[in-house]
């Protein structure tokens, strides 16, 4: 099995504890409300749901036959604006010796940044909503 490993940034306009409540905490209840195509499954595998929960997330992606699982380590940091700055790292563990090719790394990258503006449109349009 292989890593192959990857960083990315977004900055929003929505506040590190309420994207943070939505984006992190709730992502598995809010993702399928607002992408439905994004998640097939969600369950807690340790923890109540607070700060160190560990939660098996299942999306319907086209490389399942190629990754054995995905971690991702998200840090929000408060902006000068008001707003939030997003960094995280994602780690791939693939399935053998299967490597990664960089078309499909630009696309998860899209499809990330895709979903987090979803979120933060949500947020945007549902200003009493996790806050």
């Amino acid at each position: 099995m292989g890593v192959f490993t990857y960083e990315t940034e977004f900055t929003s306009v929505i506040p590190p504890p309420r994207l943070f409540k939505a984006f992190i905490l709730d992502a598995d209840n809010l993702i399928p409300k607002i992408a439905p195509q994004a998640v097939k499954g969600a369950e807690i595998i340790e923890g109540e749901g607070g700060v160190g929960t560990i939660k098996k997330i299942t999306f319907g992606d086209a490389l399942s036959d190629k990754i054995e699982k995905i971690s991702y380590e998200t840090k929000l940091v408060a902006s000068s604006d008001g707003g939030s700055v997003i960094k995280s790292t994602s780690n791939y563990h693939t399935k053998g010796d299967v490597e990664i090719k960089e078309e499909h790394v630009k696309a998860g990258k899209e499809k990330a940044s895709h979903l987090f503006k979803l979120v933060e449109d949500y947020l945007l349009a549902n200003p009493n909503e996790y806050c």
